[in-house]
């Protein structure tokens, strides 16, 4: 088998549940060590209750997983695809003993993150140790690709959902509508864990490079979905605050692209499809909200491409823009992760 060979695909992912009696231990899962009160777990598990106790983030990576199928075969690639999740069923760690237990030795691992930082890469290399560390003798190596944020794909991908949300506006709002970019927000000491301010700068890098793909010079860029104590400080401002300010300011319509996440899961759908709809309605204001990637076969095309970037050692796929961003900061191969095709993890990184 050449270096640059893989014999399987693993999609890792958050998880997330799939009733509403996994909905509290789910929870625990996602919060233990962190001594989270359990009434603000009861707070947290009511978002969910709202859908069934229903996550939409499985049904969306497995929709996924047919799409990277029906890519491959058009690609006349045969790879078979596996998923994993950190906090919910399918677990990393059974999925990597199933992989060995198959005759997996090498796989390369697309995580539903496209940015670097602790939550954003790191947990998953941890994730990754610890499924192998499961599996023991035999597991196979897995190669995590690199992150994405600035890949033509993911780019185009959010560019034509913004098209799609201004063009569901009234005629008469849509071209002074507000385009206000967001991302979920982290402590500011996590922001700054892995050097500084590297996650908030590749959102900030990835909502310039999807700005201008959608044709606007302004636009803001907000966080949301934070939790935590009040005394700790965390990436702002937040979006909710931001909509009531442009309400102040005679705003009519916004536009809402959620370019940090992926996938419509919990924190969209609730915190902007419910949340952020009904204080945009007390406040008079129009509000489209444009798609995340989801299944669309374009995110499995540039699965596909991560994979041959892998294969081929070529050059990463990317859309350059002003004071281009670097990675996560981890090295390979003597270069930054950003800057190779690859980021392997056969220990986790600090």
């Amino acid at each position: 088998m050449e270096s640059s060979a893989v014999d399987a695909v693993l999609l890792l992912s958050f998880g997330g549940p799939e009733g509403p009696d996994q909905v509290k231990p789910f929870l625990e899962n996602v919060t233990r060590g962190r001594n989270i009160p359990s009434e603000r777990l009861d707070e947290v598990a009511e978002h969910y209750f709202h859908f069934g106790g229903i996550s939409p983030i499985n049904g969306i990576n497995r929709a996924l997983i047919e799409q990277m199928r029906a890519e491959f075969a058009r690609r006349g690639d045969d790879l078979p695809i596996y998923f994993g999740n950190r906090n919910w069923d399918p677990y990393v760690e059974e999925t990597v003993t199933q992989m060995r237990d198959n005759g997996i030795r090498r796989a390369a691992v697309f995580v539903t993150s496209a940015w670097g930082g602790y939550s954003g890469c790191t947990q998953y290399l941890e994730d990754i140790a610890r499924g192998r560390a499961a599996a023991g003798e035999g597991a196979p190596e897995l190669i995590k690709l690199r992150q994405y944020f600035d890949h033509p794909l993911f780019v185009e991908m959010f560019a034509d959902g913004i098209a799609a949300a201004a063009a569901s506006l009234p005629d008469d709002l849509r071209a002074d509508a507000r385009l206000v970019f967001t991302a979920h927000s982290v402590p500011i000491a996590a922001d700054e864990r892995r050097g500084p301010r590297l996650y908030s700068k590749q959102v900030a890098y990835a909502t310039r490079l999807v700005a201008a793909a959608a044709g606007y010079g302004d636009y803001d860029q907000v966080w949301q979905s934070r939790s935590g104590p009040p005394s700790v400080p965390w990436l702002e401002p937040d979006v909710g605050e931001h909509l009531s300010a442009l309400a102040e300011a005679g705003t009519k319509a916004v536009i809402v692209c959620p370019i940090g996440f992926v996938a419509d899961h919990i924190e969209v759908v609730w915190d902007l499809d419910n949340e952020l709809r009904v204080q945009a309605e007390e406040a008079g204001i129009a509000l489209a909200r444009s798609t995340t990637p989801n299944a669309d076969p374009r995110f499995a095309r540039m699965v596909a491409e991560l994979i041959d970037e892998l294969r081929l050692d070529g050059e990463p796929a990317r859309v350059v823009g002003p004071n281009p961003v670097s990675g996560c900061g981890i090295v390979v191969d003597g270069q930054p992760c950003s800057s190779s095709p690859r980021c392997v993890a056969a220990d986790a990184p600090d």
